[in-house]
């Protein structure tokens, strides 16, 4: 069974190297930050060209800290995609705010910057631009519209670390980048972990008192503001370190991989049923944390049936997302109804992402277009055999 991510093949390439680091770790005695962490925000923030980057539990709590730090609460609103996994809109609820919701463009999946004006109030305090399956925002346009509106950005970069636009790397764009190292993710640990990367040393300061229960760098036991417990570990940061140095390879390769699975579907008869993602433009460098395909119908039935076949010829594909975050039973007091976002809900019955990770070889890449080339016929064309 070819699996839609696998972290054993980057773990056998650096095994070696990430078994001493993992033991001086332990030997060490230091395990919640300390001197491995900051060595990991260090490299971090060099890497995505900012000035700062703390070091945090998840992507989640990226987020949630990013908001805090900003002091965006009840009675202020927060723009988002509503094509995305439901952290991206939870923690605007999470610190009593209230998510505002905008639709995709059909060909990229992220946000419809044109679609963001006409939702703007006094309330408007930031936008959540969400770099969906690794591919940058159109950065430039909306950085422009942020700042004639005076709104803060906070980047989702969860699933693009290392993705550019225009030559810049994603998360360096905004007030802050927020970045995920769940184990599937680009530069994936070993459990959860994430970091927030920003320019600002005031708020990469008060960012560092969030996640230790909002205490004072210089004395633990003096509390300004209620804060979480949202700390990297030694062990998870030890683990980055020796992956860091390859991020740009492994990235490299998921592109060799997605040209592959591209060039396949438009020399075949597939370019018939399935859409590939967008290409990277001269603007972007594509992270390609998924290959996610679109299946050229409009209902979720063709391509439920097309996932299943696929099972059964031994792939393994996904769907993100199948309900639009509007549509989602946790926001339904938000007042939001099936037709406010079409492009969205039609792309949510239409996506499928197919097997797309470093260590993947070309026999399974083939064996994914054959899987295919014999599934797609037989759900599509004939859809009674499945």
């Amino acid at each position: 069974m070819i699996p839609i991510f696998s972290p054993v093949p980057q773990y056998e390439t650096l095994k070696n190297s990430i078994d001493k680091a993992l033991l001086e770790v332990a030997a060490s005695g230091q395990y919640i930050l300390g001197a491995k962490v900051q060595q990991f925000e260090e490299e971090f923030a060099a890497g995505i060209g900012t000035d700062h980057a703390v070091g945090v539990n998840s992507g989640t709590d990226a987020l949630f800290l990013a908001l805090r730090a900003l002091d965006i609460g009840p009675g202020d609103e927060v723009i988002t995609t509503t094509f995305s996994y439901v952290a991206t809109s939870e923690v605007i609820v999470r610190v009593g705010a209230r998510p505002i919701f905008v639709d995709i463009a059909p060909d990229t999946f992220n946000l419809n910057i044109e679609a963001i004006e006409s939702v703007i109030t006094e309330k408007t305090k930031a936008i959540i631009p969400v770099h969906i399956f690794g591919l940058a925002v159109d950065m430039t346009s909306l950085v422009e519209l942020a700042q004639k509106h005076h709104l803060y950005i906070i980047e989702d970069c969860a699933q693009a670390t290392g993705a550019t636009w225009h030559g810049q790397a994603v998360g360096s764009f905004g007030h802050f980048g927020c970045f995920s190292f769940f184990p599937t993710k680009n530069l994936g640990a070993l459990g959860d972990g994430g970091a927030i990367t920003t320019n600002d040393p005031n708020l990469a300061t008060r960012l560092k008192a969030l996640r230790v229960h909002g205490c004072r760098p210089d004395n633990r036991y003096d509390h300004q503001e209620s804060g979480i417990n949202s700390r990297l570990d030694a062990i998870q940061a030890a683990v980055l370190l020796e992956k860091l140095p390859h991020l740009e390879t492994w990235n490299t390769e998921r592109r060799r991989i997605a040209q592959f699975y591209t060039k396949a579907i438009f020399n075949s008869e597939l370019k018939n049923f399935l859409m590939p993602p967008a290409s990277a433009a001269m603007t972007s460098l594509h992270a390609f944390h998924q290959y996610t395909v679109k299946v050229k119908s409009e209902t979720p039935d063709a391509r439920n049936r097309l996932q299943e076949k696929l099972k059964d010829l031994g792939v393994i594909a996904m769907i993100y997302y199948p309900i639009p975050l509007h549509l989602q039973k946790t926001h339904q007091n938000l007042g939001y109804h099936l037709g406010d976002f079409p492009v969205s809900e039609a792309v949510s019955n239409q996506v499928l992402s197919l097997p797309i990770f470093p260590g993947l070889t070309q026999a399974q890449q083939e064996t994914v277009i054959q899987a295919l080339e014999k599934a797609v016929p037989s759900v599509i064309l004939n859809p009674s055999v499945c």
